[in-house]
């Protein structure tokens, strides 16, 4: 059997009144017990043989036969040769939401082995198991049982090449909550010293029960509005947590505990999710107790998951060029380097943090809101640096996307009808101050 096949099973055509949970646009759920897939992408197979194009050798290795838990290794061959080099070790969780998506599928396969190339590592992209034939926590333990097999070195690709005082956690949408969720494991006791250079959360997956300011303008026909947002995490944990589930919902002193020694935070402006991503940074510049540089990037005019669909546009390029720079930056965490062709708003730092904001959209909403205590009294800024983007504004993502009449047909141009899901709250030129 492939090791897709579990996960990319073909579509059953059943009648309306046979489903039992209509998650659209990942999955239905039919009263007898089947699951049909929406979002299926298709199996690409590993080759040792380097790409083309990437210079890639990729290989799958499976952990553990009794769960299936698999990877895929993708060796960047041309960095790997070089003299004495040993590469940046990512260890990556694809997206979908808990319940859809592969390693193995054409569309992780293609930003893991790009961010190989690009970012001349080595990275171990994890196939974990999926609800809801797997509840949550099955995609947790099963991520801990490949960071735990990363760790050991055991794979000769990874002896031979990485460099384990470079190691960094990364995923998008479910995939960065379980970066999360793994990195805060790993502060534990059964962390036992595992070392953790760094954390890259592309449009991380945080949810909770009381609403923020901008999750009030969605509409609720839209196909992920909040309160379609609501369903999923019951739905996932086979109705045994809610949406303040810690782990969907992490709290301060979780946050605080991360081992990471920096993070990246990324979001994009028309994503539901937005502001829980730069909630999550905040909280993490403010509290984190070993991560001591904490960068926030907001893709404007951008929706969730749009860096997968379209990799060539310009804002999808200049999000990997972030996270490649993040990865390869040997700056001092507690300075504040910046390009010289960037327009910067400067805030003095203040302490050792370093805290670095390429959100025009996040960090004013931030200042206000029933979790400003959360954030520290007045004065307690560590200090803040926000970039002005401005990517092309055509074009948005799949996996929150908002036109259900599109989701199917692959990821279109904006609609000229399209409104932005909420205004720019940092005008360009506005120094801010987050109390």
């Amino acid at each position: 059997m492939a090791l897709s096949e579990t996960k990319n099973a073909p579509a059953h055509h059943q009648s309306d009144a046979e489903i039992a949970d209509d998650m659209y646009p990942y999955l239905r759920r039919y009263k007898d017990g089947r699951v049909e897939r929406l979002m299926v992408s298709a199996f690409v197979p590993a080759s040792e043989t380097p790409g083309a194009t990437t210079g890639v050798a990729t290989r799958d290795v499976v952990i553990d036969p009794h769960t299936g838990v698999s990877v895929r290794l993708y060796l960047n061959v041309g960095a790997a040769a070089a003299t004495g080099n040993t590469l940046p070790l990512i260890v990556y969780f694809h997206g979908g939401s808990f319940c859809t998506g592969s390693a193995f599928s054409k569309l992780f396969h293609r930003y893991a082995a790009s961010l190989s190339a690009r970012a001349g590592a080595l990275v171990v992209s994890v196939d974990y198991r999926l609800a809801p034939e797997h509840p949550i926590p099955a995609a947790y333990e099963d991520a801990w049982t490949a960071l735990r097999w990363v760790a050991t070195l055991s794979d000769p690709w990874l002896a031979d090449h990485a460099d384990p005082t470079r190691m960094f956690l990364a995923g998008e949408s479910g995939g960065a909550n379980i970066a999360h969720n793994v990195a805060a494991r790993a502060a534990t006791a059964e962390g036992d010293g595992i070392d953790m250079a760094g954390l890259i959360l592309l449009q991380p997956y945080f949810w909770g029960s009381d609403r923020l300011p901008s999750e009030m303008d969605w509409d609720d026909g839209d196909v992920f509005a909040p309160k379609r947002v609501d369903t999923l995490w019951p739905f996932l944990t086979a109705g045994m947590a809610g949406n303040d589930d810690p782990r969907l919902n992490p709290p301060a002193h979780v946050i605080a505990s991360l081992p990471c020694r920096r993070a990246l935070v990324t979001v994009a402006s028309k994503d539901v999710l937005c502001e829980r991503g730069c909630r999550y940074a905040e909280m993490l510049s403010r509290h984190g107790v070993r991560c001591r540089e904490v960068k926030l990037m907001e893709s404007k005019d951008e929706d969730h998951g749009f860096h997968l669909y379209r990799p060539a546009r310009a804002s999808a390029v200049e999000l990997m060029d972030s996270v490649v720079d993040f990865i390869n930056s040997n700056r001092s965490v507690a300075s504040s380097i910046v390009s010289a062709e960037t327009e910067f708003l400067h805030v003095p730092l203040r302490q050792s943090h370093s805290w670095e904001a390429t959100s025009k959209g996040c960090k004013a909403a931030l200042a206000s809101g029933p979790d400003r205590e959360v954030y520290g009294r007045p004065g307690s800024r560590n200090g803040l640096v926000v970039r002005r983007a401005n990517p092309p504004t055509s074009g948005f993502g799949l996996m929150l996307g908002r036109s259900p009449s599109l989701v199917q047909k692959g990821p279109p141009r904006a609609l000229s009808t399209e409104k932005p899901l909420r205004p720019s709250l940092l005008s360009p030129g506005q120094r801010i101050f987050i109390a």
